[in-house]
């Protein structure tokens, strides 16, 4: 009998490529203040100011876990006179968050 509630397929994450770049997403995202970023986030494209609003925290730290998050690729910026707006850049990153909101924010 197995015990065991998920099965996972054996050829989902193969490639040392794959599982590393899954590894520094994840490794990324783990920090608290940066998951909250990104789950206000969603889907949608925020500037600076108003990240710092919702999650209130200072510009600064913000800022600093704005830029981990690009450096990781997991956000994209745009620019639009001197206002910096953010967004997730990859739609797996916007799957994942949805997922653990689903298993940790629902009842």
């Amino acid at each position: 009998m197995n015990h065991d509630p998920i099965c996972f397929d054996e050829t989902l994450m193969t490639q040392d490529e794959d599982i590393e770049r899954a590894s520094r997403s994840l490794k990324a995202m783990s920090h608290p203040l940066r998951l909250k970023i990104l789950c206000i986030l969603g889907d949608r494209e925020i500037s600076v100011q108003e990240i710092v609003d919702q999650v209130g925290t200072s510009q600064s730290n913000i800022s600093q876990h704005l830029g981990i998050l690009r450096d990781k690729g997991i956000l994209a910026t745009r620019k639009d006179a001197n206002r910096v707006y953010y967004r997730v850049g990859d739609a797996r990153t916007l799957r994942l968050i949805s997922m653990m909101q689903d298993v940790f924010c629902r009842s």
